[in-house]
Formats: structure tokens, C-alpha cells, sequence
């Protein structure tokens, strides 16, 4: 077998994300465990308030006009909240779900791959002899994630920016490194261009400029206010540079979090189009994660590799939405809007391998690829066209498998599977 000539990693993983307590850390002056906090001055004196906060806490993000996240113990803590000109959260933890990965390496890293076309990419460009792919030059995309292997073959030349949110020191530029594996398999879906010999794997939109922006840590365990800042950062490069960004975000909580959704809406208001991932907790219905339930984020199910009453079949563990609201086609919080493939679905790895990974995580990439590749083609759409138009192919791709699926918009596959054709 011919191979490129690079070293393996071998490397853990998980997929989406749920709430848990905030983890401590360790003060070493007090003796007691710290934790990360939120803290919002309120009042006719909350600019002032806010100042005196910053004098005594060291700020981490600033994500309000009064408020900003912090470390503290329990004592501190509780001696905030008796007044009543400060509100005082404690931040959000994420902790990524077990997802269904292969028992052993398809691929190692330094061969070539098994596929270079996996089903999904085939089956998104509605091609079963698709080769190559191409499209989404001009636009980001914006992969908040575990990470990501930034030195694959198949990725090294579309990487613009590698950011890490998640260290001490907030903002880390240059270092984004996936040790985890998820944020590199979902970059992978989205715009791995084969590599420079054209041997690698292809994802929906090579020609499209990856943000790499690691949020969650490499045991899939992240802050909500680090996920908050790296989306409004995404959205002021997106104005800074002038350019048409996507945020992909295969990550959620079961709850909804106002750090997140703030800068969910921030993002949309500044013409970035967010996708998220529905969530790994189907097939009841008001499964749906958070951030893909906001109004303001893309919620995409994932489909299987085979087929059920003529059409691909939404996958028993995608989440679904509401049947209170199938056939409405308007997207109220909590629906699914399009379903794309998420089972098996074979992509990069770090340490410059493969691997097959099944989750709503894996369909996400796919309609952020096909966003920046349509987008690409139609440069004077503004974001919420390229909604309607993505809406719009899903609608003439109806999905009629799995459970809850049925003619029209349903809480399964929503409108239903958007392609390239």
C-alpha cells in the first residue's frame, strides 16, 4: 500500500455535548477550589460597579456591556449574591457525548485513504461516481470544535486561522491542536481538499477557508463562555475582513445557555449563518440541543446510508423536534430544518489518518460545506437567502425514513436534505 510519510497518534474521542457543573480548579492562595463564574453589575451604577469587579477579578471574556466571566470560590461567591446590584452565574460546562467511532483505524495515519468520496459527499452532490469536489472559495468556515489537526495533508492548505479559547490566557493564536479527534473528523466533511497531491479525501467545499477555533478541550469538556466569545469573534473577523463566514458548531447542551444564545444572535445580526448540530438524543420528540434549537441556528438531523420508503432514513438517534409543528415549514425554536449524512461517515483524523464516525455532529459539516460552497456561487446573497435557499433545496429532497418522517416539513428531517444538486 502506498503511504505519505507521517507518524500516528493514537487518540481518544466523544461527540455532542451536555450540561454538567462547572469543574474547579484548584486556588492555591486560599486553599479552596475556584470556579468559573459570570458577573453582571446592575443598576444606575453598573459601569462603575463593573470596574470595581474587574479591580478585584481578573476578567477572562467581556461578553456584555456590564458583565464579564471570572474565576471565584464558593465564599466570594456567596458574598456576591447578597447584592442586589450584581447578578452572578455560574458558567456552564459542556461535556461531549460518547458517539459511535470505529472499533479500530480505518486508516492509518501516512496511508492513503480507503475513500476519498465517503457516501455523504456522494450522496450530497446527489453523484453516486463522484471523484472530486470543488466550490466555496471567498468564504470561511468557522469550525468550533475539540480543535483541529491543522498539519493533515488533506487540510494543511485550507487553514487561515488556528485559535485556541480555552487556556488561561483567553486568546491563543497559532494554537488550536486536536488531540481528541472530533474537530478534525468535522473539518475533514467540510472542506478537505484531497491534499496536494489530490490523493487524500475531498469534503463539500475544498475551496472555502477553514477557522479552526478550539473551544471544547481535548476531553471534549468546554465553558460556555469560551463557545460565546469564539462565536462573536467569528463574527468581527467576518466584518473586519469583509467576508462571508459560517460558523459550524457540532456541539450542544440539553439546556439553553444566555452566554451562547447572545452571541448566537450577535453572530446572525452580523450576516454570519451558524449550523448546529440537532443532537444525539433521538427519536423522542423535544430533543433537540442547544445551540441548533435557536431560531438563529441551522439545526441539521442526521441521515443513514440506507434506505426507507425511497429516500434516505433519518437516524433513530438524531433528535427531533416537535410534531405539534410538522407541515408549518417555519422554523420556530426547537425544529429540525435539514437533514444531511451522519452515520459512518468517514474523514479526517489528527496524526494524519481516518476515521469513521457516526453522530449529528458528522452531518452538521455537511451543510456548513454546502453553505459556503452555494454562498460561494450566489457572492451577493445576504445569509438569511442562503437560508431560505438551503431551505429550499431540502424541501425538493423530501426524507420519508426513519421515525417521525413523512411528506413536507416534519420533526425529523425537517424540511428535509439539501444538495449540491
Amino acid at each position: 500500500m502506498k503511504k505519505r510519510s507521517m507518524l500516528m497518534s493514537l487518540l481518544l474521542a466523544a461527540s455532542l455535548s451536555v450540561p454538567s457543573v462547572a469543574g474547579a480548579a484548584p486556588d492555591q492562595e486560599r486553599g479552596q477550589e475556584t470556579f468559573r463564574v459570570y458577573v453582571e453589575a446592575t443598576g444606575p451604577s453598573a459601569m462603575n460597579a463593573k470596574q470595581s469587579l474587574k479591580e478585584k477579578y481578573e476578567p477572562r471574556w467581556e461578553l456584555s456591556e456590564n458583565g464579564f466571566s471570572t474565576e471565584m470560590n464558593e465564599k466570594q461567591f456567596n458574598a456576591l449574591q447578597k447584592n442586589k446590584n450584581i447578578k452572578v452565574t455560574k458558567v456552564q460546562e459542556l461535556q461531549l457525548e460518547t458517539d459511535v467511532r470505529a472499533s479500530e483505524y480505518e486508516t492509518m495515519a501516512g496511508e492513503y485513504p480507503t475513500q476519498q468520496t465517503p457516501w455523504g459527499i456522494k450522496a450530497i452532490y446527489n453523484n453516486p461516481n463522484q471523484t472530486t469536489t470543488s466550490g466555496g472559495a471567498g468564504v470561511n468556515i468557522a469550525v468550533l470544535d475539540t480543535g483541529v489537526f491543522t498539519s493533515h495533508y488533506d487540510l494543511v492548505n485550507t487553514v487561515e486561522q488556528c485559535k485556541d479559547f480555552t487556556q488561561p490566557t483567553p486568546l491563543v493564536n497559532g494554537a488550536c491542536n486536536d488531540a481528541n479527534g472530533h474537530g478534525t473528523h468535522v473539518a475533514g466533511s467540510a472542506l478537505a481538499d484531497g491534499g496536494s497531491d489530490k490523493a487524500g479525501i475531498y469534503g463539500v467545499a475544498p475551496d472555502s477557508d477553514l477557522w479552526a477555533y478550539k473551544v471544547l478541550g481535548d476531553n471534549g469538556s468546554g465553558y460556555s463562555d469560551d463557545i460565546a466569545a469564539a462565536i462573536r469573534h467569528a463574527a468581527d473577523q467576518a466584518s473586519a475582513t469583509r467576508t462571508k463566514t459560517v460558523i459550524n458548531m457540532s456541539l450542544g447542551s440539553a439546556g439553553q445557555d444566555s452566554l451562547i444564545t447572545n452571541a448566537v444572535n450577535y453572530a446572525y445580526s452580523k450576516g454570519v449563518l451558524v449550523v448546529a448540530a440537532a443532537g444525539n438524543s433521538g427519536p423522542n420528540q423535544g430533543s433537540i440541543g442547544y445551540p441548533g434549537a435557536l431560531t438563529n441556528a441551522i439545526a441539521v438531523a442526521a441521515l443513514e446510508n440506507r434506505q426507507q420508503n425511497g429516500t434516505y432514513r433519518v437516524a433513530d438517534f438524531s433528535s427531533r423536534g416537535y410534531a405539534a409543528t410538522d407541515g408549518d415549514y417555519v422554523i420556530q425554536q426547537g425544529d429540525v430544518e435539514i437533514s444531511a449524512p451522519g452515520a459512518s461517515i468517514y474523514s479526517t483524523w489528527p496524526g494524519g489518518g481516518y476515521n469513521t464516525i457516526s453522530g449529528t455532529s458528522m452531518a452538521t459539516p455537511h451543510v456548513a460545506g454546502l453553505a459556503a460552497k452555494v454562498w460561494a456561487a450566489n457572492p451577493g446573497y445576504s445569509h438569511t437567502q442562503l437560508r431560505t435557499l438551503l431551505q429550499n433545496r431540502a424541501a425538493a429532497n423530501d426524507i420519508l425514513g426513519g421515525y417521525g418522517a413523512g411528506y413536507g416539513d416534519d420533526y425529523a428531517s425537517g424540511f428535509g436534505f439539501a444538495k449540491v444538486n
